[in-house]
C-alpha cells in the first residue's frame, strides 16, 4: 500500500504515520530525513544536494525528486510506503507520478487530514520544551505539574520560535498557497480520502483505517 499523508502543520500527520507504520509494516518517508541521509551517505543525489546546501541555496525540485526516487527503490519500500511532507506542490506531484510510473508503482491513497485554523493554532502555540533536557509539554493537552517547570529535571519551559503565532500563521499561509491545491489534484485522480483530524488519536486512526479499507 502506497500512501501520502496530506494536511497542514499541526494536523497530526506524524502521529498517525507512526501508527500506520506499526499496522502495515511499511516505512514512513520524510523528505527532510531522507535528504539528510542522502547527504550523509554521499549518494549520487545526496552529493548534488550537498552542493546546493553548502552554497546556502534551496535544493531544487529535480534533486529532491531524485532523492525520493533513490529512497523508494530500497528493499523496505517493496511492500509500500508512507510519504509525509511530500509532495508539497502540484509540480512535485506530477514529477512523483512519473517516477512511480517508471518504477511500476502508483499512489493508492492520499489521506487528507483537516482541522480548523483555531484548533491548529491551539495545538501548535501551546507546545513547550524544556531548556535543559528538551522534554516536550503542551499547556492544554500535556501540561507540566508546575507551570513553566519541567517535571523531569526542573528546567525552565519555553516556546520555540517555530511555535509562535506569527510563525505558525505564515506556515499555514504557505500551506494554503502551495500544498492545499493537491487536495483537488488527487481528488481528480480518484485517490483522495478525506478524514477529520479533530478527535482522539485512536479515533482519527480508526477513521483512516476505515477509508483505507473502503468502509466509508
Amino acid at each position: 500500500m502506497n500512501l501520502i499523508l496530506l494536511g497542514p502543520p499541526g494536523v497530526g500527520k506524524g502521529t498517525q504515520a507512526k501508527l500506520l507504520i506499526d499496522r502495515f509494516g511499511i516505512p514512513q518517508i520524510s523528505t527532510g530525513d531522507i535528504l539528510r541521509a542522502a547527504v550523509k551517505d554521499l549518494t549520487p543525489m545526496g552529493v548534488k544536494a550537498k552542493g546546493f546546501m553548502d552554497a546556502g541555496a534551496l535544493v531544487p525540485d529535480e534533486v529532491v525528486i531524485g532523492i525520493v526516487e533513490e529512497r523508494l527503490a530500497q528493499p523496505d519500500c517493496q511492500k509500500g510506503f508512507i510519504l509525509d511532507g511530500f509532495p508539497r506542490t502540484v509540480p512535485q506531484a506530477d514529477a512523483l507520478g512519473k517516477v512511480l510510473s517508471g518504477m511500476g508503482k502508483q499512489i493508492d491513497h492520499v489521506v487528507s487530514l483537516s482541522v480548523d485554523k483555531d484548533e491548529l493554532l491551539k495545538r501548535l502555540t501551546g507546545r513547550r520544551a524544556c531548556s535543559k533536557c528538551g522534554a516536550g509539554y503542551h499547556v492544554d493537552f500535556a501540561p507540566s505539574k508546575v507551570a513553566g517547570v519541567c517535571d523531569a529535571c526542573g528546567g525552565d519551559l519555553f516556546q520555540r520560535e517555530d511555535d509562535k503565532e506569527a510563525t505558525i500563521l505564515n506556515r499555514l499561509a504557505v500551506y494554503e498557497a502551495q500544498t492545499a491545491p493537491l487536495i483537488s489534484y488527487y481528488g481528480a485522480a480518484g485517490v483522495l480520502r478525506s478524514v477529520d483530524g479533530l478527535g482522539t488519536v485512536d479515533g482519527v486512526q480508526a477513521e483512516i483505517l476505515a477509508v483505507l479499507q473502503g468502509a466509508r
